[in-house]
């Protein structure tokens, strides 16, 4: 059985790689992948959590999320595809004003 420790260690490098993709790209669906990379650190870390404490509550959390992680990228993915057509640019400096 691989170690508790690895896990969480690769959970955390997981969230922190997303977290510094999110923060440092500029285009939006490389952001969005930062976002997913996320999501599954912490699926991971609720998955491993609910191993060691013999129950099935984070296996229901992990579900619930990836559930709310493939709503969320359908409705992005639209978004986008509506932004793009008015922009022709995915990079979120094309984008400063809600208002056009």
């Amino acid at each position: 059985m691989i170690p508790i420790d690895f896990l969480v260690m690769v959970s955390l490098t997981l969230f922190l790689l997303g977290a510094t993709t999110v923060l440092v790209r500029r285009n939006i669906l490389v952001m969005l992948m930062g976002l997913e990379l996320m999501l599954n650190a912490a699926v991971l870390l609720f998955i491993v959590y609910s191993r060691v404490h013999a129950n099935l509550t984070g296996h229901f959390f992990a579900l619930f999320i990836f559930v709310v992680a493939a709503i969320e990228v359908g409705l992005i993915i639209a978004i986008i595809l509506n932004l793009f057509k008015q922009k022709r640019s995915l990079l979120t400096s094309s984008y400063t004003s809600m208002k056009e």
